[in-house]
């Protein structure tokens, strides 16, 4: 259970620190925001899920998010209390984007 919880607390922190990195670092042209992060129980993998707007702007968000790992890794390691920061994957959130679509369909439905 302890395990469980530490990852949680691992996740939450990088999902935390992700949006405010990917805030900073972002051009503008696109909204990117971090909804989710889950971690691999032995806290070596993490992977950061976002979403994009306008979906227009997905693939160009996420290859720019993905180019930044690298800092986005440096940031994590100055901010967290960690002696070893996960290895981060960033990935489009294909569940919330379902979701909205579900929600939109009921709407116009």
């Amino acid at each position: 259970m302890e395990q469980n919880n530490r990852t949680e607390k691992v996740s939450n922190l990088i999902k935390e620190l992700s949006a405010q990195f990917l805030g900073r670092e972002n051009n503008r042209t696109s909204l990117i925001t971090v909804i989710s992060c889950n971690t691999s129980p032995d806290l070596k993998r993490s992977t950061v899920f976002i979403t994009v707007l306008p979906d227009e702007k997905e693939h160009t968000a996420l290859l720019f998010a993905k180019r930044k790992r690298k800092e986005l890794r440096e940031f994590l390691k100055k901010n967290m209390n960690m002696k070893n920061v996960p290895f981060i994957e960033i990935e489009i959130d294909r569940g919330e984007k379902n979701r909205q679509k579900i929600d939109e369909l009921l709407r116009n439905g």
